[in-house]
């Protein structure tokens, strides 16, 4: 199956290095067309979000800690912080509650 991500026209998805990193991957680079966001609106939404929230808020001073802080960032996103879209739930809690399980560690919201 072929793999697919939609992008925007931004300078980190044009540049050499992602062309090649899709590429060497087998990854089809589809992009929106420029001044559409719209086309693109869950992850533009997420991109606002991850700049603001985890990019914004560090500074790398290397790989590893690149990845241990995207890490926890991406830990703290999909099982601890409440999303609207969830009825302000964390990810962890909404489906514990679907499923009618435990969600050891999920954070109680009112």
């Amino acid at each position: 199956m072929p793999k697919y991500v939609t992008v925007d026209n931004g300078t980190e998805f044009t540049a050499n290095a992602f062309d090649a990193w899709a590429t060497s991957r087998g990854v089809k680079v589809d992009f929106i067309r420029p001044g559409r966001p719209v086309e693109n609106a869950f992850i533009e939404s997420f991109n606002g979000r991850f700049r603001d929230e985890c990019l914004n808020q560090h500074t790398f001073m290397d790989m590893a800690d690149v990845a241990k802080k995207l890490s926890a960032w991406q830990k703290e996103y999909n099982e601890v912080r409440p999303h609207s879209s969830l009825a302000d739930m964390a990810p962890k809690e909404y489906v514990a509650r679907l499923t009618g399980t435990s969600a050891a560690g999920a954070i109680q919201h009112p």
